[in-house]
C-alpha cells in the first residue's frame, strides 16, 4: 500500500536539457536531389531513420525482395543441403539461371546464382526446398519481418515478381527495406554468411550430377563504387521500377541506403547516383556522440527522503542512497548531426514512505533525440528502511525513559 502512495504522492521533476525536432532529415530540409520516389537513409547499428522521403509509402520492391530469401534461408537451412528441382520452379520467368524439373543442386550454388544473378528459378526452388513450399516459404518471411520490426511490408514471392493476395500485395517501404538489410549486416546470427555470398566477385558450379555447368557475376556495382561498400541488392519489375538496397561501413559508421521507384527504362544508373549521395550525406553530416558527454541534473543523484522509517530516534529524518542501473537495451551514443541535442529528462520522487527496500525503483533519468528515447537509467535505493511499528516505538519509549531516569541519577 505504501508503494501506491508513494507514487501517488511523488513529485515528478523533469529536466530537459535542449529539445530538438526532428527525428530524421525530410527530403526538403537536406535538399538532396534524388530521383526515387521513395528513399531512406538509416543508422544500420540503432536502426535509427537519418534521411527520409517517404519512407513509409508501400511500394513494389522487386528483386530486393531476395534479401529476406536468403537471410531466412541462412537461419532455416543447411547450404549443404540437396535441393529437387520441381516444374513450378523451373517454370519461372527470366532472368533466370534455367534450371530444369528433377535436377539436383547444392543449396549454396543456388543462392550465389539468388543474390549475383538475382535468377528467378532459383529463388523458388530454395523457397520450396526450405518452406515445403512457396506459401509457406513467404510465411515464414512475413514472420522475419515482424520479427525485425517492419510495420507495412508483406512478401508473397520469394523472387519479387509482382503478385497480389487478396487486398494485399507484394511490397514494401524504404524503412522497412532498410530495417531488413540493417538486420541482416548487423543482428542476424548469419550475418557473416549474408555478407559473404552478397560480396561474391563470381561462383562457378554444376548441377549435382555434372552434366551442367554455371557462372554467375555479381551485378551490385556499388561493392566497387565507393570505399567501405558493404553489400547490396538490386531490383526490377515494370511495377517497381529500379529499386536498390545497399550497405557501407567507414569510419566507425554503418548506414543503409534503400531506394524504392527509382526510375524506369531508361534511367538504370539513378539507383547509383541517388545512393552515392545519400551515402556522402551521411558521411559528412552524422558523427557518432556519447551520451554520457552530456551533463546530468544534480538532483538525479541526491538522496531520497524516507519518512515513517526505523531510525535512530522518533521524528528522526531519515535518508537513502541513491544509484543507477543501466536497462540494457540502451545505446551508448547516436550518430548525430551538429544542429541535433540530446534531450535528458529525470522524473523522480521527492520522498518514500517507509518500508523501503533495496532496489526499490524511485525513477528513472532517459536520453532522446528528438522525441525518440534511445537510452534509459533506473534510479533506485541502495538500501532499506523498515517501517516504524509499534514494537520500535515502545524501544524508543523505553530508551529514552531509562536515559533520563539515569540522567537524573547522575
Amino acid at each position: 500500500m505504501n508503494r501506491y502512495m508513494n507514487i501517488l504522492t511523488a513529485f515528478i521533476l523533469t529536466i530537459a536539457i535542449v529539445f530538438q525536432q526532428p527525428v530524421y532529415v525530410t527530403a526538403e530540409e537536406a535538399n538532396l536531389r534524388l530521383y526515387a520516389k521513395a528513399a531512406v537513409l538509416m543508422d544500420a547499428d540503432s536502426g535509427r531513420v537519418l534521411y527520409d522521403r517517404c519512407g513509409d509509402e508501400q511500394l513494389a520492391m522487386a528483386s530486393t525482395t531476395k534479401i529476406m530469401t536468403l537471410i531466412v534461408t541462412l537461419e532455416n537451412a543447411n547450404l549443404e543441403d540437396t535441393v529437387d528441382v520441381t516444374a513450378y520452379a523451373a517454370s519461372m520467368p527470366p532472368v533466370h539461371l534455367g534450371i530444369r524439373n528433377g535436377e539436383q543442386y547444392r543449396l549454396k550454388d543456388l543462392t550465389l546464382s539468388l543474390m549475383l544473378e538475382s535468377h528467378n528459378d532459383s529463388a523458388v526452388a530454395i523457397a520450396e526446398h526450405v518452406g515445403g513450399s512457396v506459401e509457406q516459404f513467404a510465411a515464414l518471411m512475413n514472420q522475419k519481418a515482424q520479427e525485425i520490426g517492419c510495420k507495412n511490408t508483406y512478401y508473397i514471392t520469394p523472387n519479387g515478381l509482382d503478385a497480389v493476395q487478396g487486398d494485399q500485395f507484394h511490397s514494401t517501404t524504404a524503412r522497412d527495406l532498410a530495417l531488413v538489410m540493417s538486420y541482416c549486416i548487423t543482428k542476424s546470427p548469419q550475418k557473416d554468411m549474408f555478407l559473404e555470398i552478397t560480396r561474391t566477385p563470381n561462383h562457378t558450379f554444376t548441377d549435382l550430377s555434372g552434366r551442367r555447368s554455371f557462372s554467375c557475376v555479381n551485378h551490385n556495382a556499388f561493392l566497387s563504387m565507393m570505399p567501405g561498400a558493404l553489400s547490396g541488392k538490386t531490383g526490377f519489375t515494370a511495377k517497381a521500377g529500379y529499386c536498390y538496397v545497399g550497405a557501407l561501413q567507414r569510419d566507425g559508421k554503418t548506414f543503409v541506403v534503400a531506394l524504392l521507384a527509382c526510375g524506369w527504362p531508361n534511367h538504370k544508373t539513378y539507383k547509383w547516383s541517388d545512393t552515392r549521395m545519400l551515402m556522402e550525406y551521411g558521411l559528412s553530416k552524422y558523427q557518432y556522440r556519447r551520451f554520457d558527454e552530456v551533463e546530468l541534473p544534480a538532483e538525479a543523484m541526491e538522496d531520497i527522503i524516507v519518512s515513517n522509517g526505523q531510525g535512530s530516534k522518533i521524528g528522526e529524518k531519515l535518508q537513502l542512497p541513491v544509484e543507477m542501473v543501466q536497462e540494457e537495451t540502451g545505446k551508448e551514443g547516436l550518430l548525430m548531426r551538429e544542429d541535433e541535442k540530446v534531450t535528458i529528462t529525470l522524473q523522480k520522487v521527492k520522498a518514500l514512505t517507509a518500508p523501503v527496500v533495496k532496489g526499490q525503483e524511485i525513477g528513472h533519468i532517459s536520453y532522446a533525440v528528438g522525441n525518440e528515447e534511445w537510452k534509459r537509467i533506473r534510479l533506485v535505493t541502495t538500501g532499506e528502511i523498515e517501517a516504524i511499528d509499534l514494537d520500535w516505538c515502545l524501544r524508543k519509549v523505553v530508551g529514552k525513559w531509562m536515559f533520563e531516569k539515569n540522567s537524573e541519577n547522575n
